[in-house]
């Protein structure tokens, strides 16, 4: 039992030591592709190729004082991002490891739930800044991620009706011949845009609108706050790719390219912001509420006729 134990926070261990290098790297590959969107060059000044950028950045936010506001919840504003990061690294249990007690039975529904609660670091940390815009900020959040929360579970459960499982392995073993993207195409998209809107980017980051709130909810965080914010959204774009092409695009882990999928979805992320503008937010909670939850309800409604079909001719 206590191998066991120690073998489940090793591998653990060392997965989020993988996710938080990937996160660096990903910074930085925003940095670059943005760049050259916008043609002009991307950092390259700090050593090869500008490789050790994101580290220089992370030495740079740490080394920075910490302003506490005077008017602030203390003990709220300071763990919301301490547990903010934790809930988008604890998520990452259900990534399907072979080994013992990761990549559980219930895996789907305990990302339901960390999703759920990543809703109240957010609004927590808007609220105890005390300060308008943050609150105007983290409110928005809260609206936006649990409009959105609603069609991405639909989605979900629409292609866990095919999968017959909560367990995230059982989607490899069901996409071997026929992928779920090729026969559920429209749900791909929504999910798509229903991630976007769950990490808070662009056009959706109506929750840190730069333009109109002048940064949003983490305006009242420097330094280690701010670099814990940061780490948590990054975090969770890298967890949302993956998820993506698990259920998605094969979802085989053995292999080099679910690697390169997970690679070419976050890069669609970084081209989304390069891309796209800001949405209006009553267009944002229209698109939710009368384009993606309909959407998902019929896909979900037919899979489950399909079902019940193939059950009465068995």
């Amino acid at each position: 039992m206590l191998y066991d134990l120690f073998m489940f926070i090793l591998n653990f261990f060392l997965l989020i030591i993988c996710v938080l290098i990937s996160v660096a790297f990903l910074t930085l590959l925003e940095r670059k592709v943005l760049g050259y969107i916008q043609m002009r060059k991307g950092p390259n000044k700090v050593g090869f190729l500008g490789i050790p950028q994101p580290f220089s950045d992370a030495i740079k936010l740490i080394c920075k004082e910490q302003p506490i506001p005077i008017l602030s919840n203390y003990l709220f504003y300071y763990f919301s991002p301490v547990f903010n990061l934790m809930v988008s690294l604890i998520i990452w249990l259900i990534f399907p490891y072979l080994t013992y007690m990761c990549s559980f039975s219930y895996g789907f529904l305990f990302f339901l739930c960390c999703t759920s609660l990543s809703v109240y670091t957010v609004m927590i940390a808007g609220w105890s800044s005390n300060s308008n815009y943050s609150l105007l900020g983290s409110l928005r959040s809260v609206a936006q991620t649990i409009s959105y929360e609603v069609s991405l579970a639909l989605i979900m459960l629409s292609l866990i009706m095919l999968n017959e499982s909560f367990n995230m392995i059982d989607f490899m073993n069901q996409q071997l011949y026929c992928w779920f993207m090729i026969i559920s195409f429209p749900l791909f998209l929504s999910c798509f845009s229903s991630c976007l809107a769950e990490t808070n980017r662009t056009p959706f980051d109506f929750a840190e609108g730069e333009s109109e709130l002048v940064s949003g909810f983490n305006i009242e965080y420097g330094s280690g706050g701010f670099t814990l914010i940061f780490l948590a959204e990054y975090t969770s774009i890298v967890f949302m790719s993956m998820i993506l092409s698990l259920v998605f695009l094969g979802g085989n882990f053995y292999s080099l390219t679910f690697f390169m999928k997970l690679a070419i979805i976050s890069f669609t992320f970084i081209w989304v912001r390069g891309t796209l503008p800001r949405f209006r937010y009553d267009k944002l909670m229209f698109l939710a509420w009368k384009s993606f939850l309909p959407l998902s309800l019929n896909f979900f409604i037919f899979f489950i006729g399909l079902k019940i079909l193939f059950i009465s001719l068995i």
